[in-house]
């Protein structure tokens, strides 16, 4: 039997309080003063609703590296994070590149509960690059696949991205561009520039970005499809962004939480905790991407959650495995860098975490406004509170992230996914 429940005073988007009934799945009413039998009571006072949030760019390891994450782990991470919806990328063993491992991930994912998994598809086979997947079988699958992505590799040769961005105008799905040059970034270990030099440790130059984005603009704008381009790491990019949209062309981006706060300077300590995939930019890099997040050239923030063992990251920095944990600490790094700077208010932030992606990804049930006749996908988060991150205590399998020790403000209180709690008082139910 269903639970019905009604929050008391949320601040829907950080507008007015008012309060919300939950009933069978949805949103049954909106208003003040509201109250129904048998309905269990949520205080809200001083907290703000949002609608579930929704990533872009989770990476979940199973099948194939269950010792890092498994779904149910990273899906109860992404629930303590204030997410209702992920979309587990496809680099995984074996790699999601037909119909069944996608379907596998997909129920995965529903037998888990803690919200919805949309699995990503493989661009090419094997992610390997030479020869396109299984994209149509995936999208006609059980998990009805329509975002594709080799990511951890770039899609490098021109005419089989040309024929991926051709193929799936037939299902409207899009391809999602991990945009990094190889053969500009052979044996690089960190952004290209004073730091680097300093350090002596190889570059990556922005150019090996850019340049992969420029030319995939262009050919999502000769075959009309649609074009996004992962983790977007420079100020390069957005310019090309920027240019691309004004042309009208289908073409969105993300930005991780990551890029929105750390810079290539902490790489001084050779800590491998900050070796990342792209890598840390400049301070003027973070400050073009908080920008354009503002402004709308960068259409959403997505995790790029990447978690790995102990032992993949606390070894020597050339050694080490790139990526960093981040569906736990996203919101509250938002709310830090964009919305504690002035740049974004929680309209924004709703917009940016999950009425956007949810539209990039094509996700129907998700991303939608907090009003009567939605789906009961609501987060309810506290701005209030300033604690130290301690990845201890996360729901993760992993440890590695960048914020641990740092104080971040804010804290998810409660999730609710079609009106089931999957958080509540900040403890997964």
């Amino acid at each position: 039997m269903s639970r019905t429940f009604v929050i008391k005073g949320a601040r829907i988007l950080g507008e007015e309080p008012a309060d919300l009934l939950l009933r069978d799945g949805v949103i049954a009413e909106v208003g003040s003063g509201l109250d129904a039998a048998g309905a269990e009571v949520v205080d809200a006072d001083g907290l703000i609703a949002l609608p579930g949030l929704v990533d872009l760019h989770t990476h979940l390891r199973e099948p194939g590296r269950e010792d890092a994450e498994t779904v149910e782990t990273g899906t109860r991470a992404a629930a303590r994070g204030g997410y209702t919806a992920v979309h587990a990328m496809a680099n995984t063993h074996p790699v999601a590149d037909t119909a069944g491992v996608v379907e596998q991930v997909w129920r995965l994912g529903r037998e888990a509960g803690f919200c919805d998994v949309h699995p990503v598809g493989a661009v090419t086979q094997g992610i390997a690059g030479r020869q396109l997947a299984e994209l149509g079988a995936m999208a006609d699958s059980a998990a009805q696949v329509r975002v594709f992505s080799d990511d951890g590799h770039c899609v490098s040769d021109a005419m089989i991205m040309r024929r991926a961005l051709e193929y799936v105008k037939a299902f409207d799905g899009v391809i999602a561009q991990h945009a990094q040059e190889p053969r500009l970034t052979e044996g690089a270990q960190m952004n290209e520039g004073e730091v680097s030099a300093r350090l002596g440790l190889p570059g990556w130059p922005a150019v090996a970005e850019e340049a992969i984005i420029a030319r995939d603009c262009l050919l999502a704008a000769h075959v009309g499809s649609r074009l996004h381009v992962c983790h977007v790491s420079t100020a390069g990019s957005v310019e090309i962004l920027r240019w691309a949209k004004s042309k009208g062309w289908r073409v969105t981006a993300e930005v991780t939480p990551h890029h929105l706060l750390l810079d290539d300077t902490l790489v001084e300590g050779y800590d491998p905790i900050y070796k990342v995939n792209p890598p840390l930019r400049t301070a003027e890099d973070v400050t073009a991407l908080r920008e354009a997040l503002a402004d709308g050239t960068i259409d959403a923030v997505a995790t790029d959650h990447a978690p790995h063992p102990v032992e993949a990251k606390e070894t020597e920095w050339d050694c080490a495995a790139m990526g960093m944990i981040g569906l736990e600490t996203a919101l509250p790094v938002v709310q830090q860098a964009m919305v504690e700077t002035g740049l974004l208010d929680w309209v924004g932030v709703a917009d940016r975490m999950s009425f956007r992606p949810a539209r990039i990804g094509r996700l129907s049930g998700q991303g939608r406004p907090l009003e009567a006749g939605s789906p009961a996908n609501v987060v309810l988060y506290d701005p209030a509170p300033r604690t130290v991150v301690d990845p201890s205590g996360f729901a993760s399998k992993s440890r590695n992230s960048p914020f641990a020790g740092l104080e971040l403000p804010g804290r998810v209180v409660a999730t609710f996914l079609r009106g089931r709690p999957t958080v509540l008082e900040g403890k997964l139910q």
